[in-house]
């Protein structure tokens, strides 16, 4: 055992220390003098020599840490350095505590040379430093809390410009406030390994600056520290909350645009859709997300059309057409579809659809169609029915200028009397027509008596006016509408019942029935006339329709009813039976609620 304790590389001892009396070593093994420069004779005989030989700088810890042990009881461990033979070596220096009975403590343990392993160290660390300078990111270290090494990396992201400026300064001093509890907990909890967190610096400059940062534990030149790693993210945090910014504003873009969008993916499938799709068309994005879009709302006619505009699209071509989609009902809706690629480095990504209901637009297009052959049709029937009876006012005339014509010029006068009354209904038919078009809709009290009394008073010249029976029932609540339309439905409707009465019937009678509530008048015209024949039922609502030869009216009126009723928001009618009678049947809104809330606007303006 002796042979291989003198062998050791480490100095054996037992260190006793006496309650009453001087601490002594009673055991040095012979490696004492090779590691240490001193006999073991001559530590035994004065444990103070080791005392004497512990490095000035290294001596107060030396002391401190054995002390502490002997105090708590516990192991004593310590490394320093001592001089040997005028060369400073690095020890280490290990021993267990025992404490007897008697109050004597004994240790035992060993000292070894570590000066090689520290040089070894020493020159790991100056790598270390040397390859943390060279960093794209900034180190630094600290001991409890103030910085014992910095990298040129964190020089130049915290803004200081002289070497060794932030060496023995706080920590804290670059930390924003909002983040110092946190900090401060960590160096509590002495030191412990920290996730990568984002956090926010204070340069020198006083600017603030996003980092993202972890911390560990680390030992620097020997003692305990903690290493702080951080790079600077402001450029990208800024990037991020503009395209954060920028997505928002698109996301908004997107969904309030007031047109109908889609987005397909790469395969062409349903990745979003905005509230004016579902609007539009019914679907939700649930139950589209990942489905063919021509699945839903592509007539199966025009599937064909949809596979090829998306192989259009998806080849880099921006479509423009007009065509036709179906909704959730099955409802067909014109639109013009707008196909776009979205493209990412030459690569079609997906496709935005976008849709714009134009089937008002195209009502209006077959309304203006229809409007042109009226009005093409109206102006030959109003030269045509003007110049008939002026061509018959001129043949008159020169008639009467021929030598010895001896008719009587009065019975000339009484036919260019009636022309000239047959013109004058003509025109102010004509009159009422585009008064009808262009008049806004005005709103008043309506007195249906006034209104029937009054039309048959100014219809009173009409051939068979004065023999006509009429039967009038008016019941229920106020009504409000624009009496001027009133006025000529009613007159165009009473008109026609006195024209074709039943010539061979002594009592030609009509019958007029209104029945009004809050929300409507329900009103019929009846009469015992000559009555429409089937075939012509359909069209007696045409411009310049004429059922019948009885009368030679302008075959404008059953068509001026129809547009001031639609112009009032109402609807009309008809049935009838040859040589029984016909019966006209309107329904009209009361505009009561919109004639108060205007009375009303009209008080608070005044």
């Amino acid at each position: 055992m002796q042979d291989l304790i003198r062998h050791l590389p480490a100095v054996i001892y037992e260190y006793t220390i006496y309650p009453d009396d001087q601490p002594r070593f009673t055991y040095v093994s012979e490696s004492s003098e090779s590691i240490l420069g001193i006999t073991p004779e001559v530590i035994l005989s004065d444990a103070s020599v080791l005392d004497n030989i512990v490095f000035e700088e290294d001596r107060e810890l030396q002391q401190q840490t054995s002390a502490l042990s002997i105090q708590e009881g516990r192991d004593w461990n310590w490394e320093g350095r001592m001089k040997v033979k005028e060369n400073i070596i690095w020890v280490e220096v290990k021993s267990n505590h025992e404490l007897r009975p008697d109050g004597i403590i004994i240790r035992r343990g060993v000292i070894q040379d570590i000066t090689e392993r520290k040089e070894l160290a020493k020159e790991t660390e100056q790598r270390y430093l040397s390859l943390v300078d060279r960093l794209p990111i900034g180190i630094v270290i600290h001991k409890q809390g103030k910085l014992v090494f910095a990298n040129t990396q964190a020089y130049q992201i915290l803004a200081y410009k002289k070497t060794n400026e932030l060496i023995g300064t706080e920590v804290l001093n670059f930390v924003h406030p909002d983040y110092h509890q946190r900090i401060a907990r960590r160096m509590k909890e002495g030191g412990l390994l920290a996730p990568m967190v984002e956090q926010k610096y204070v340069r020198m400059d006083g600017k603030v600056i996003d980092v993202e940062t972890m911390s560990s534990p680390f030992t620097f030149q020997g003692e305990p520290c903690v290493q702080v790693i951080f790079r600077d993210i402001t450029e990208r945090k800024q990037t991020e909350e503009r395209i954060k910014k920028n997505e928002t504003l698109l996301a908004q873009l997107f969904q309030n645009i007031p047109m109908a969008v889609v987005l397909l993916n790469d395969q062409g499938k349903v990745e979003q859709v905005n509230k004016g799709f579902e609007e539009m068309f019914g679907f939700s994005l649930d139950e589209l997300k990942d489905k063919s879009i021509n699945d839903f709302i592509v007539p199966e006619e025009l599937v064909h059309e949809g596979v090829d505009l998306n192989n259009l699209i998806t080849a880099n071509r921006i479509v423009s057409i007009e065509t036709i989609r179906k909704n959730r009902n099955g409802k067909l809706v014109n639109v013009i579809l707008y196909g776009m690629p979205v493209m990412l480095d030459n690569q079609t990504i997906g496709i935005y659809g976008v849709y714009v209901d134009f089937t008002d637009r195209k009502k209006v297009e077959e309304e203006l169609k229809i409007r042109n052959t009226e009005l093409d049709n109206f102006v030959y029937k109003v030269s045509h029915d003007l110049r008939a009876p002026l061509s018959s006012i001129l043949g008159l005339v020169n008639l009467a200028r021929l030598p010895g014509n001896t008719d009587n010029p009065m019975d000339y006068i009484d036919i260019i009397g009636e022309k000239v009354q047959h013109l004058d209904h003509f025109i102010g038919d004509v009159l009422s027509h585009s008064k009808n078009l262009k008049m806004d809709v005005t709103t008043s009290k309506v007195d249906f008596e006034q209104i029937i009394d009054r039309t048959f008073e100014d219809l009173n010249y009409l051939e068979g006016a004065k023999e006509m029976v009429r039967h009038v029932k008016i019941e229920g609540e106020a009504f409000y509408s624009d009496p001027w339309r009133i006025s000529e439905i009613f007159r165009n409707l009473i008109s026609n019942a006195v024209k074709y009465r039943q010539l061979d019937v002594s009592t030609p009678e009509i019958n007029v029935k209104i029945l009004v509530d809050n929300y409507r008048a329900e009103v019929s015209f009846a009469d015992n006339g000559i009555g429409i024949d089937e075939d012509n039922l359909a069209k007696i609502f045409e411009m310049f329709y004429r059922a019948t030869e009885q009368s030679d009216g302008s075959g404008i009126g059953l068509y001026i009813v129809k547009n001031a009723v639609e112009k009032l928001g109402g609807q009309i009618s008809v049935a009838s039976k040859v040589n029984q009678g016909t019966r006209f049947s309107i329904v009209l809104p009361n505009r009561i609620n919109s004639f108060v809330s205007a009375s009303k606007s009209q008080v608070v303006e005044q």
